[in-house]
């Protein structure tokens, strides 16, 4: 990794109740701590993030939702608008694959979450990557390029920096099969900082975050982050189990 200081973030998904995030965040919380020199993200389910937030007051470990809607208000039953999000966290997953593969979300809705996070001062964790069949077919340069380039569109030079991107192939996550750190760190730089740079400017490509996600454990992590081109891990299973995610963040550092 380059001076991009490390950041890593435990997705729950749809998992653990009020009282297991409590269980959950009391056994991780303190070694967590401990670990200087990343940035650390526990992102619940929504009826957890007030018990988390409230555990999480003045310790060193951030509190993110995993989704949100791009308008402030109205008839939009079972969202969550941004301020209602921004009340508990400083982030916001945008995009995560299966949001895009079971919930129909397409780039155009991902560019409007970023934009809406963006104007309240959300930090956005802003995810891209292929399919199983993509990847296969040579195409993930060109669908993570267009994930990026629609999800990105209308961005500013200056906010751009503020953006965290998370490179997940769908064909890792969930299924125990992790892409292997010389191909995730190849389709970072080939497809994703080259898009940036395309969009924006070297500068801003070489200073956007980008982690890895798709069944990182503590096991594989460092082969991970020893990729130049890897800042850090979106966590799914692993954020789940206290050593495991402890034991990632410190690989981190």
């Amino acid at each position: 990794m380059t001076d991009r200081k490390p950041f890593v973030a435990g997705n729950w998904k749809m998992n653990k109740t009020f009282a297991e995030a409590r269980e959950l965040v009391a056994a991780m919380l303190k070694p967590l701590s401990g670990i200087a020199g990343v940035e650390k993200v526990l992102c619940p389910p929504f009826t957890s993030i007030p018990v988390v937030a409230s555990m999480l007051v003045g310790a060193d470990v951030g509190l993110g939702a995993q989704n949100m809607h791009w308008e402030e208000k109205g008839a939009f039953t079972g969202e969550l608008s941004p301020s209602m999000v921004k009340e508990f966290c400083a982030y916001i997953i945008i995009g995560h694959s299966e949001r895009r593969a079971y919930f129909g979300e397409t780039d155009e809705q991902v560019n409007k979450k970023l934009h809406a996070a963006m104007k309240i001062g959300l930090v956005p964790i802003v995810c891209v990557g292929e399919t199983l069949d993509e990847y296969e077919s040579g195409r993930t340069g060109e669908v993570v390029s267009r994930q990026i380039k629609l999800g990105f569109a209308g961005v500013d030079f200056a906010s751009a920096q503020r953006i965290v991107i998370a490179y997940e192939p769908v064909w890792a996550i969930g299924t125990g099969k992790a892409s292997s750190g010389e191909n995730a760190n190849e389709a970072v730089k080939q497809a994703i900082r080259r898009t940036l740079s395309a969009t924006f400017n070297e500068a801003i490509a070489q200073s956007i975050r980008v982690l890895y996600g798709g069944s990182v454990t503590g096991s594989n992590a460092p082969e991970f982050f020893s990729q130049p081109e890897i800042d850090g891990a979106l966590v799914g299973g692993a954020s789940l189990k206290p050593d495991e995610f402890v034991a990632i963040v410190k690989a981190a550092a």
